[in-house]
């Protein structure tokens, strides 16, 4: 027997195809979305990312201004997601030492609009992981990105969400 999913999957349409949400009879409210991740790393990388000296440069630079760019293309990558005019991207970095050897990355999206940010959020964390892979692994190829997901969400119609 399968479970009834209330609400239904708004990205469906009565005939069960695909299609763009209709936003337009939406208020624009204030929406912010707060996600972050991790990427682990051997502690020889992360010693070379906290020192600055990576041969291919500033690791958590250059990823703090991919984060940003992915929260900006988001519609582009996902299909169904709205293109949004952000009010403001910040994306943070953390390292850590134990349980594992690992950079952590917090992104903060914001907008006033008719829908959430979320995917925004979500593709700025992944973006910059991404980014830091991409920029060590000549270094360390085992890195393992994960414990991606939304911390938090607030606005809109659903209000508030903060991850137990």
């Amino acid at each position: 027997m399968t479970a009834d999913l209330s609400p239904p999957l708004t990205h469906f349409d009565a005939e069960g195809r695909a299609h763009m949400v209709d936003v337009a009879g939406k208020p624009a409210t204030r929406r912010t979305a707060v996600a972050h991740g991790r990427i682990c790393m051997q502690p020889a990388t992360l010693a070379l990312v906290r020192s600055g000296t990576a041969k291919k440069g500033d690791v958590l630079g250059i990823a703090r201004i991919a984060g940003i760019q992915a929260a900006k293309k988001a519609s582009d990558l996902v299909p169904l997601c709205h293109p949004l005019a952000l009010t403001r991207v910040a994306i943070a970095f953390d390292t850590e030492d134990t349980p594992a050897p690992a950079v952590t990355c917090t992104a903060t999206v914001e907008t006033v609009g008719p829908t959430g940010v979320e995917i925004e959020a979500l593709a700025a964390v992944q973006t910059a992981l991404l980014t830091v892979y991409d920029m060590c692994k000549t270094v360390d190829r085992g890195m393992v990105i994960d414990a991606v997901r939304v911390l938090e969400k607030h606005g809109g119609a659903s209000g508030s969400f903060v991850a137990g």
